[in-house]
This record gives C-alpha cells, sequence and structure tokens, in this order.
C-alpha cells in the first residue's frame, strides 16, 4: 500500500511539475511573455487623461482607443484582438510610475505607449529598460530617447518632436526674423529644463543672445512680477516654453502689463485650450509645431497631408473636437506599433528590433526613419512655424 501511494505521489508531482513547465511557456512573463496565449495582445496605455496635462493626455488617451478599435475591428493583429489596459497618471510622476509597475509586473503587456509629460517619461524609462519591455514615449524632451549621461535606451522610442528637433527650428525663425536678444521664459519642470538646455547650446550658431532667462512654476497664477524685470532688460522678443495651461497664464500677464513685442512659444500649447484659457491674448502668438493644425493649407504634394486630414477627420468624427497634435503623438505610437507587431509578433526583443527598423512612416507628427542611435527618427522639416490669428492657427509667412 505504502509503495502504491508513493507511486502515485511521484506522478502526481512530475504531472504538477509538467503542467507548471506548460503554463511558464504559454503564459508566463518571459522575452514573448505569452502576452498572445489567450487569443488576444495586451498593450498598456500612462497618460494625463486628467490633471494640469490633461489637455494633452486626454487626446492621446481617446486617440489610442480609437485606433485600437480599428485595428480590432478589421480582425486586429493576425486574427489575435489587441487589449488595451489604460492608465490615467493624473498628470502625477509618482502614478505614472506605479502605473508603469503594474502594467509590466501584473498586467504582463507585450508593450507601453504613454508618459504625457516628459518628467513621467523620464521617471518610467528605468523601467521600461530594466524589465526590457518596448515603450513608446509621447512626451518631448530628448532626454526622453537621447540623454545627456547616455544612459542606456535600448527599449525606448519616441514619437514626439524632440528639443533638438523644435529648437533649431524655433531658432531659424528668430535669426530670420532679425530678433537677436530674446528672454527666455521656461516651464520649471523637465520639459522646460530640456529645452533650456537645447536653446543654451544652440543659440551662438544662430547669433542669438539671453538678454534674461527665467523660470516660472507649472503651477503659475500670476507672473507678473517676473515679467516685470523682463520689460526692464527690453527684449525683442519672449521666448515662452511650457504646456498650455501655465503658458496661457504667462502669455496673458505679458499683454496685461502692456509688453508689445512679439511672443513665439514651444510646441506644447499646441491645442485648442490654450486659446481657451489665454483668450484674446493668444492672437500673435507664433509656435514650432507639426503640420497637423495647418494641415488645409498644405500643398497636395505634401506626404503627411492625406494622413494629416484623415486623422483629423476620424478623430473629429468620434469626439466631436477639433484633433490636436498630442493625439497626433499617440496616432503615430499606436500604428508604429501594430506595424511592428505585424512583423514581428508579440517576441518583445523581436518586437523591439521591428520598431528600430521603422522607416520612412508616414505619420502626423512627421516622417519616421528610426536608426539603432535615433530612436524619435524625426527632423526640423516635420515642424511648420504657427500663427494664432483670430483664435485659429494658421502657417506663418
Amino acid at each position: 500500500m505504502k509503495k502504491w501511494l508513493m507511486g502515485m505521489a511521484s506522478v502526481l508531482l512530475v504531472a504538477g511539475m509538467a503542467a507548471c513547465g506548460g503554463k511558464e511557456e504559454a503564459g508566463g512573463s518571459g522575452k514573448s511573455g505569452g502576452k498572445e496565449s489567450s487569443g488576444e495582445i495586451k498593450i498598456g496605455s500612462i497618460v494625463d487623461a486628467s490633471g494640469s496635462a490633461a489637455p494633452l493626455g486626454k487626446p492621446e488617451e481617446e486617440t489610442i482607443k480609437m485606433i485600437i478599435d480599428q485595428v480590432n475591428e478589421e480582425g486586429g493583429i493576425d486574427g489575435k484582438k489587441i487589449k488595451l489596459i489604460s492608465i490615467d497618471s493624473k498628470s502625477d510622476q509618482n502614478e505614472a510610475v506605479l502605473g508603469t509597475k503594474k502594467l509590466i509586473e501584473q498586467e504582463k503587456v507585450t508593450a507601453i505607449i504613454g508618459g504625457t509629460i516628459s518628467g513621467n517619461s523620464l521617471a518610467m524609462i528605468p523601467l521600461v529598460e530594466k524589465a526590457e519591455v518596448p515603450y513608446i514615449s509621447l512626451a518631448a524632451s530628448k532626454q526622453v530617447n537621447n540623454p545627456d549621461d547616455k544612459s542606456p535606451r535600448k527599449w525606448t522610442f519616441k514619437t514626439a518632436q524632440g528639443d533638438d528637433v523644435v529648437i533649431p527650428k524655433l531658432l531659424e525663425y528668430l535669426k530670420e526674423k532679425g530678433l537677436t536678444k530674446i528672454a527666455w521664459l521656461g516651464v520649471a519642470n523637465s520639459y522646460g529644463t530640456s529645452g533650456h538646455e537645447e536653446f543654451v547650446k544652440l543659440k551662438d550658431e544662430y547669433g542669438i543672445e539671453a538678454v534674461m532667462e527665467e523660470e516660472f512654476e507649472a503651477t503659475v497664477n500670476d507672473a507678473k512680477s517676473m515679467l516685470t524685470r523682463v520689460k526692464k532688460a527690453k527684449p525683442q522678443a519672449i521666448v515662452v516654453w511650457g504646456t498650455a495651461q501655465e503658458s496661457a497664464v504667462v502669455t496673458k500677464n505679458i499683454r496685461e502689463i502692456g509688453m508689445d513685442v512679439p511672443v513665439i512659444e514651444s510646441h506644447g500649447i499646441g491645442t485648442k485650450e490654450f486659446i481657451e484659457l489665454a483668450g484674446d491674448a493668444a492672437n500673435g502668438v507664433i509656435f514650432p509645431a507639426g503640420k497637423l493644425l495647418v494641415v488645409d493649407g498644405l500643398d497636395d504634394s505634401d506626404p503627411q497631408k492625406e494622413v494629416l486630414q484623415k486623422f483629423k477627420e476620424d478623430y473629429e468624427a468620434k469626439y466631436n473636437k477639433a484633433a490636436s497634435t498630442f493625439g497626433g503623438h499617440a496616432y503615430d505610437a499606436v500604428w508604429m506599433l501594430v506595424n511592428a507587431l505585424k512583423e514581428a509578433g508579440a517576441d518583445q526583443e523581436k518586437l523591439r528590433d521591428a520598431l528600430e527598423k521603422t522607416e520612412n512612416f508616414v505619420g502626423i507628427s512627421g516622417v519616421f526613419n528610426m536608426k539603432p542611435d535615433d530612436h524619435n527618427g524625426l527632423t526640423s522639416d516635420s515642424l511648420a512655424m504657427i500663427e494664432i490669428k483670430d483664435g485659429e492657427w494658421a502657417k506663418e509667412e
């Protein structure tokens, strides 16, 4: 009897080990992850759908959902539907980090899209790099994909135009207009710091002098004392480097204290919320941004025009509001990932390699050509200089 019981125990033990081994192979958390074992591919998104960065993050969230729905309606990836795990990081860096951990450790996603603002993206990167999960950031700082300290970015990609793409466009415009004495006003966070560093590094090449450099908080509600100092410095133009909410406050204050100089801002204001928040003060503001905002003024020969028009029509029909360049960053990330999944499947190493080989991808933010040493793949020709006239976008002449 004892021999029989011991024999049965051995059989059960072997069977249990085999079952565990089979489960690990089919649904574990290895390089392929088994994330498609149930007939679906899990994708995670972390965006600021609420909080101070919501004017950027909400259209990103909506665009991601819209495109994944479209892909699933067309049959998914090789017959497998995409399951989206969407997390609102609430414009908070800690929430972004916690969300990343959840997607990697609990949800075991194949890839992650998100990081609306630069600080959130930078905080997420160490986690995705350690876990070796393909990650496509939607933030602008060049530190996301090309850090000064050269820390590894093997698994991190980015769809927003970086400071190393935008600042040269801005400086070229200032030089062309003879605006050589500039007051630089930047938001005191990763986005503002990264833009300022690139400005300082390149301004001398374009003959630009900073007569004043100041920072303002992302929570600013009155910048008049700072602007009084700026006024005394007598700049030929003011550069405001921030996103919609805080830049609107500074812009209104510039007008309120009677400064009559050109105001040039960052691509972070490329949303209708900026115009609504700044009101009449927004008129006359000039900034570099993707071509979506002025798509109707593009030549028919522009390779992006058809794609831009289709995205604009789809988004506005679905959500009954204007499409934004931030939603465009999400559009590029999702379709880039979908294309890579079609080529490589859910094996994360192969998926990463496929993303890195993205070539001539015509998106909303530009035409992407990724390389091992360039995980953004955009150049300054992806941008247009845009002026706000009567509350509308217009291509600057």
